[in-house]
């Protein structure tokens, strides 16, 4: 087993996940989003959130003392898919959050776990 684990959002899926007008200020969900992600004991040594579009707006790309995140350039699941596949070749042991199934099924085909929103968000709520 790879010694440090790294967790890596979806953030667009993660926030679509529940009907909460989330789409009516993307950039306020994935800020909320953020900062529960900021505030939960994970046990991950590196949490990546990968956001995408006009959530982008919500959170400065970078890290902070609990969570590194990612703007996409364009799609999210390329990006994710590129982190994923990069931490696999440094020997992490990868777990993706989302629900999207061809995201899924290419992460894992590149030796990552997956898990969905829902797990995610019991443990941040």
């Amino acid at each position: 087993m790879a010694a440090v684990a790294t967790l890596i959002v979806d953030g667009a899926n993660v926030v679509g996940s529940r009907p909460d007008g989330w789409w009516r200020d993307r950039a306020g969900a994935a800020a909320r989003l953020h900062a529960r992600l900021r505030a939960a004991d994970l046990g991950y040594a590196e949490v990546v959130l990968v956001l995408e579009g006009k959530a982008r707006a919500g959170v400065p790309a970078g890290s902070d003392e609990r969570v590194h995140t990612v703007h996409a350039p364009a799609d999210g699941d390329a990006t994710i898919a590129d982190l994923a596949r990069r931490a696999i070749a440094e020997d992490r042991r990868v777990v993706v959050v989302t629900a999207d199934r061809a995201l899924a099924a290419t992460v894992q085909d590149a030796g990552a776990e997956v898990v969905g929103p829902g797990w995610l968000l019991g443990q941040v709520t």
